[in-house]
């Protein structure tokens, strides 16, 4: 099948879709798109399903070219994008014709944009997604985890769709230099932790790591010292804040390890992975602690 073919892969360049669940029992973590709110107004722009398979692009360098006459959309991060060297608008679909090339440049706010084609890319499934995780060498384009190479064709359907569509302003991203503030709801374990420890984390500003990734954000700042540094290992959803012995905050995301025996203060609001997710190394954050009121209306109205 014909489709897109890789002229320049980019920096770190993966097929994602919504990640594939049900596998944890089984030690296999979940992918899947890390902004997930950029990722689905991506596939909105191409009318395809909500788990169709996109690009997921940290940073920029990605160059295509079309093989087949269809439709693409690029949101997330703001990335300069042309289209046989004109420039196109990002948070709207446009019409690619056979030797049209991409160009997706590199990102001046956020680090990670999505990109979308009609029909989604048309990968083999493994347990059930083609969500590309490279250290456990699952999905992706042939199965083995790897990112985008240069040479890669990924196989897409044409499309003869011409109606045009965009994303409301109101459902953009702003990206700006100030402070990220991070919605976190406390767990069960925060009670074995003191006032004083409490009070630290959420009057103190973290910076995001150089050591960062899809697994996790490790944070540089006040350590946080757990009261313990061993306990029976449980699982670990989207978001736990983990604090190993140094005490240095680790936000567990998308490419996780399944279970884990750290203390874990509480979880990031699903809402606030998405800001997480366009934070590069060197950006600071906050953490502010909400109830679980709060955050089932903040679920129920999202920004």
């Amino acid at each position: 099948m014909k489709g897109l073919k890789v002229i320049q892969p980019g920096i770190h360049s993966l097929i994602q879709d919504a990640g594939r669940h049900g596998f944890h029992s089984i030690g296999i973590t979940s992918g899947g798109a890390l902004d997930s709110h950029s990722f689905h107004c991506a596939n909105q722009l191409c009318d395809n399903s909500h788990t169709a398979a996109c690009i997921e692009i940290l940073v920029g360098g990605l160059i295509l070219e079309a093989q087949i006459a269809t439709q693409i959309a690029i949101t997330g991060a703001q990335v300069p994008i042309s289209i046989n060297n004109r420039s196109v608008s990002t948070w709207c679909n446009h019409a690619i014709q056979p030797g049209d090339r991409i160009k997706i440049g590199y990102a001046s706010g956020g680090c990670r944009a999505y990109l979308s084609v009609a029909g989604g890319i048309q990968t083999k499934p493994i347990f059930g997604s083609v969500s590309t995780v490279v250290r456990e060498g699952l999905g992706g384009l042939h199965g083995d985890g790897k990112p985008l190479q240069q040479g890669d064709i990924l196989p897409c359907q044409p499309s003869a769709d011409t109606q045009q569509r965009s994303t409301p302003l109101q459902q953009r991203p702003v990206f700006t230099d100030c402070i990220a503030e991070i919605r976190m709801l406390l767990g069960y374990q925060h009670s074995h932790f003191n006032q004083s420890q409490l009070d630290l984390l959420f009057n103190s500003e973290y910076t995001v790591s150089k050591n960062s990734d899809r697994m996790g954000y490790r944070l540089e700042g006040p350590a946080i010292i757990p009261p313990y540094s061993e306990m029976l290992s449980e699982g670990i959803c989207l978001g736990a804040l983990q604090l190993p012995t140094d005490g240095q905050p680790i936000i567990l995301l998308s490419d996780r390890q399944t279970i884990g025996g750290y203390p874990k203060i509480g979880s990031v609001l699903s809402l606030d992975i998405n800001k997480l997710a366009q934070l590069m190394p060197g950006r600071k954050l906050r953490f502010v602690p909400i109830s679980l009121e709060q955050a089932q209306i903040a679920l129920r109205n999202p920004e």
